[in-house]
């Protein structure tokens, strides 16, 4: 199929690169959303712009498209926003530094926030062009999706008109999404008490793990940075009469973490002893993980000595506790479709402040009963530990939908475009898409988007000749007329 004649690609490479200039992590979206309420008035163009910052721009359709039924693309501003330790950027004031390397864009240390912000790009592409066809067109731009889809929760959509929508938040080409899991956060905290300690100070730090989105790469047993310092931990308390200072791992609840460390205190000569057992304790978790994780370590730092705030015996000895039986990984499969997740969870942050302790999971499953299980037995947990546990930012699953009008359209046109089939499939994470559906009845979606490999790490990269395939592919969806597809 021939793609449309001077619509290359290129716009959307300057979009995305002037995104990557704004800081957009989670919770710090102002600049991001007023850059796109700016734009749309620049434009003339329909725009509402929420308490909650999320933006609505609408574009009314092209000559010979007035007939056709709106198409609504949708997409999320936020990204989750984290760097390399010995990075000196501040992420929620500095832009980003590019960078490629043959197909593959990045950003140097840093993730790059292809999720989502690739779907901004193709939208103002599009809505900046005067030479693409398409139907109405009601964009879409959500906030803090990466932190419990508040922006998607709090939307109203009594301005849209379109029941047919394309989300632009997935991250492998050829596969149209009709699918996907609910999801909610829990936290854990509980109070804890210090009391100084003079003794010999060690930094420990549990790092070179893959780390990866606690959905699209939970199936792959992945190591937990937090789990595995807690086991580390609980050895160490066995051989030493030592006590915790600090204690910090993860970036967010939706990502593994790959890295987690503590700083100890311990009473009298011990930095020999100290050195051979953390040794013998990373030898065994290498032998453990040799095939998931070949590039994870151990690294203990002697400190100077120093008098310390560390807690008390039994509130380090209940952080420890609570850091080993704390579920996390795949809790269950679907028995509907082969090799799909159906229940998970992700420790994802903890973080031991001067007067309480947070735990921060992810919690995702594509049956809402095995979800609120879930959430069940972590308050069952808690409650048994002694410890808080609140439940936020609660989202249903995306259903199957088998009769798919709009579905039909992108896999004709996905024929015609690629000469192949794609693949329909369902996928354990979350997408605004769920609650879309239930803010807009009879609302028909598929989710679509260009190779993105590590999203939510330092790694994170995105393919340059996946994006423009995927940009000439859903000009030829917006093109499409609804009667071309009965003819």
């Amino acid at each position: 199929m021939a793609v449309t004649d001077g619509l290359s690609p290129k716009k959307v490479f300057q979009y995305f690169e002037k995104i990557c200039s704004i800081p957009h992590g989670s919770g710090n979206i102002d600049r991001m959303s007023d850059y796109l309420t700016d734009f749309a008035r620049e434009r003339n163009l329909f725009c509402i712009q929420d308490e909650w910052k999320n933006v609505v721009i609408i574009k009314e359709a092209t000559p010979g498209y007035g007939e056709e039924p709106p198409i609504i693309l949708q997409g999320h501003m936020d990204m989750v926003a984290v760097k390399k330790p010995e990075a000196k950027i501040d992420l929620t004031q500095d832009g980003l530094e590019l960078a490629i390397d043959g197909d593959w864009l990045f950003a140097k240390d840093t993730s790059l926030g292809g999720d989502d912000g690739i779907a901004i790009a193709y939208a103002l592409a599009i809505l900046d062009s005067k030479e693409i066809a398409h139907p109405r067109l009601e964009v879409i731009f959500t906030v803090d999706e990466e932190v419990g889809m508040e922006g998607a929760i709090n939307l109203e959509v009594s301005m849209l008109q379109g029941r047919r929508m394309l989300n632009l938040d997935s991250e492998e080409e050829g596969i149209l999404l009709s699918g996907c899991a609910g999801g909610a956060r829990a936290d854990w905290s509980f109070s804890v008490h210090r009391q100084p300690m003079q003794g010999e100070v060690y930094a420990l730090k549990v790092k070179g793990l893959a780390g990866g989105h606690s959905g699209m790469e939970i199936h792959k047993g992945r190591g937990n940075a937090l789990y595995l310092l807690g086991r580390v931990l609980n050895e160490l308390c066995e051989a030493f009469p030592l006590t915790v200072a600090e204690l910090q791992g993860g970036v967010a609840d939706n990502a593994i973490p790959r890295e987690a460390k503590v700083q100890m205190v311990l009473a009298g000569q011990q930095e020999q002893r100290l050195k051979q057992q953390v040794e013998k304790i990373e030898a065994l978790l290498q032998e453990e993980l040799r095939s998931r994780e070949p590039d994870m370590v151990l690294e203990l730092k002697k400190l100077p000595e120093q008098e310390a705030d560390c807690l008390l015996p039994e509130d380090m000895r209940k952080l420890v506790n609570l850091l080993l039986v704390a579920p996390h990984g795949v809790q269950a499969m679907s028995a509907e479709i082969e090799g799909l997740v159906e229940t998970s969870l992700n420790l994802g942050v903890v973080n031991l402040e001067r007067e309480r302790v947070e735990f921060r999971f992810s919690v995702r499953s594509s049956l809402e009963s095995a979800k609120k299980d879930l959430l069940q037995r972590l308050e069952s947990l808690a409650a048994l530990a002694g410890v808080s546990c609140q439940v936020k930012g609660d989202y249903p699953g995306w259903a199957y939908r088998k009769d798919s009008p709009f579905r039909q359209l992108a896999v004709e046109v996905y024929r015609q475009h690629y000469g192949r089939e794609p693949v329909i499939q369902a996928v354990h994470a979350g997408l605004e898409c769920g609650i879309l559906v239930g803010k807009l009845p009879g609302l028909d979606c598929i989710s679509i988007g260009p190779d993105m490999k590590d999203i939510h790490t330092t790694e994170e990269r995105l393919s340059i000749s996946s994006t423009e395939r995927v940009w000439r592919y859903i000009l030829e969806i917006l093109k499409r007329k609804t009667a071309e597809k009965k003819d």
